[in-house]
């Protein structure tokens, strides 16, 4: 006898076992017709379930290759320095945004200043890839802001590497006159913890207070009494 499992997709016509099976709703494109019958040339149950097993086993194999092919490429978001028809769009990439920035207002600066933009424009591409710069989303910055301070950057420190980040696209923007917006504007970036002064103990005070006293002039006597 043929399985339980199998039963569903065999039937005999005239004795001779048939396979037939719906094609799934997801891939039915690719088919002409929507089920799959297939003569498997036998009598016998036990050839029929083994050649059932195997044509199963290719069918699920090919879709799931149909299916892998119609679905975006798994950790796509993820892949760096992709091709700039990738975006679909016509915006100088970041790089080349720093490229112009430099140009422009690198002139007569120190080599403080090209270093600093430099290092900022590679935390960016980095992490998020060089992109055109209208192809970065707010959430590309706050991961960008998350990635820095989780490599050990201060909130002024960020704060800082995203002032430049924004410079660099502004001036793009303005220069070459174009409707985007800069996705690094608008990042939220948490209040920076401000350690506490301490009071100065009171025996320090005490011990200044005497020396200016044994010092015994005006100044001293000044110190003394604040």
């Amino acid at each position: 006898m043929v399985d339980k499992y199998n039963t569903s997709y065999l039937y005999q016509k005239r004795g001779v076992y048939y396979f037939s099976k719906q094609v799934p709703c997801d891939i039915r494109q690719h088919y002409s017709r929507d089920r799959i019958v297939i003569c498997l040339r036998t009598k016998s149950s036990s050839k029929a379930m083994r050649s059932c097993q195997s044509i199963l086993q290719r069918l699920e194999d090919y879709w799931m290759s149909l299916r892998l092919s119609a679905m975006p490429l798994p950790g796509q978001h993820l892949i760096q320095n992709r091709p700039r028809d990738y975006y679909g769009s016509d915006s100088p990439l970041l790089s080349e945004a720093l490229a112009k920035y430099l140009l422009l207002k690198g002139e007569g600066k120190d080599k403080t200043f090209v270093r600093g933009a430099n290092r900022n424009i590679q935390y960016v591409t980095e992490h998020l890839g060089d992109r055109p710069i209208d192809a970065y989303t707010s959430a590309d910055a706050a991961s960008l802001r998350d990635k820095l301070m989780d490599n050990g950057l201060s909130v002024s420190s960020v704060k800082r590497n995203f002032s430049t980040i924004r410079s660099i696209i502004n001036l793009t923007i303005t220069e070459q006159g174009l409707d985007c917006i800069n996705a690094f504007v608008r990042t939220y970036m948490p209040d920076e913890e401000k350690q506490k002064r301490l009071p100065i103990p009171l025996e320090c005070i005490q011990s200044i207070q005497s020396d200016c006293l044994d010092a015994d002039d005006d100044m001293r006597w000044l110190v003394a009494f604040n």
